[in-house]
């Protein structure tokens, strides 16, 4: 259960939340009062703040700057700060007040963070706003971010909102701005289950809060738990719309101390696994594995022993791992061991699971797949 949005500190573990700032605790519970009384708020910014002392500048400033012509609120959590965050956040607010953005801020002053997902469990819980603006405190917000996602949440109030993004530094991870920028708005639901995550980044996410109320919170593992997947996987579970305003709303920075880097690439792969199983295996007979190599063959092992038996075929392009003819499953139990056939692509039968990764062939994949009239979302899902 959410701590109560009556307490004089939202997320209060002891009495030492506040202690450190007792103004900025107060502001707080002022700004809290102040919305209490005045409930009829538009749009909350939920904003999760972990040692961003550096970058919280340029963030205020572009919240700021919003040309949203509603009701706004900024809630602020901040996770067991060390740095100057929390003075920082204290000189903002009477500026962003000056604006009519009300400040809600609270968190917790224990020797190590509680992690992402609590913390914007909390700024959501002491929050008023009818619709949610997610963003990470490194980031910056174009002026009409506010306006035209909450333009967008109207038309779509069963869905994730996102937008188009700036990468920082310009040409950091560009197969991964790429893909984020030039997904169509179908592919925003058939390339769920690819390494690159959710279809719409999370610092661009802007939705309802009746609906993040009916997917429920994020998960609060802490470290090393994916917690924006695991939301992203509900909103699906539960018939949720993913959708993007198709203009660039957001510029996302990319560091080495970003939390995603916190995540292990085997406990992606893990939920990435169970829930391409979930959402399309288990409505599938037989299916092929395209990509014969290394990525194919570890997400065959990967399978249920009863989604292995439904991989009828890996097929490929290279000819050396064709001519070998057969993928062994050593590591089985069975005996005799499984032994898959390995076919060239045009000899193969759809549905496919491709393994190959996006961006990376000079277009061949995408040609081959073309070659075959096949359509994405029902005879192929990428998984790479």
């Amino acid at each position: 259960m959410l701590e109560s949005r009556e307490s004089n500190c939202a997320v209060a573990d002891n009495e030492d939340c506040c202690r450190s700032a007792k103004r900025f605790c107060r502001r707080h519970c002022e700004s809290k009062q102040e919305i209490k009384d005045n409930s009829d708020v538009d749009v909350s910014i939920i904003l999760p703040v972990y040692n961003a002392a550096q970058w919280l500048d340029a963030c205020f400033q572009s919240i700021a700057d919003q040309d949203f012509q509603g009701t706004m609120e900024l809630s602020v959590f901040c996770d067991a700060n060390k740095d100057e965050s929390d003075s920082i956040i204290e000189m903002w607010i009477p500026n962003l007040e000056s604006r009519g953005i009300a400040v809600v801020t609270s968190g917790h002053m224990s020797p190590q963070p509680k992690g992402v997902g609590y913390a914007k469990n909390r700024a959501v819980a002491q929050s008023r706003g009818k619709f949610l603006c997610f963003m990470d405190a490194d980031d910056v917000m174009m002026p009409q971010r506010v306006r035209r996602q909450y333009q967008a949440a109207l038309k779509f109030p069963a869905s994730i909102i996102g937008c188009l993004v700036k990468r920082e530094p310009e040409g950091s991870t560009e197969r991964y701005t790429r893909w984020i920028n030039q997904m169509t708005q179908e592919q925003l639901l058939t390339q769920i289950y690819t390494s690159h995550g959710p279809t719409v980044i999370m610092p661009t996410w802007f939705c309802a809060r009746s609906w993040f109320d009916f997917i429920g919170n994020f998960n609060e593992g802490g470290k090393g738990v994916p917690e924006d997947l695991l939301f992203f996987y509900g909103n699906i579970l539960q018939g949720g719309g993913v959708h993007r305003v198709d203009e660039c709303l957001l510029m996302y920075r990319y560091h080495q101390q970003a939390a995603t880097h916190a995540v292990h690439e085997d406990t992606i792969w893990n939920h990435r696994v169970a829930f391409l199983q979930e959402q399309v295996l288990t409505k599938w007979t037989a299916f092929t594995i395209w990509n014969a190599g290394k990525q194919g063959r570890k997400l065959y092992r990967s399978l249920s022993p009863a989604n292995q038996k439904k991989v009828t075929a890996f097929c490929d392009v290279d000819e050396n791992k064709i001519k070998k003819g057969y993928y062994t499953y050593e590591e089985s139990e069975e005996r005799p061991k499984p032994r898959i056939p390995i076919r060239h692509f045009k000899d193969s039968s759809p549905p496919y699971i491709v393994c190959v990764k996006l961006d990376m062939t000079g277009g061949v994949l995408e040609e081959n797949l073309h070659s075959l009239n096949l359509e994405e979302g029902r005879d192929y899902f990428h998984f790479s």
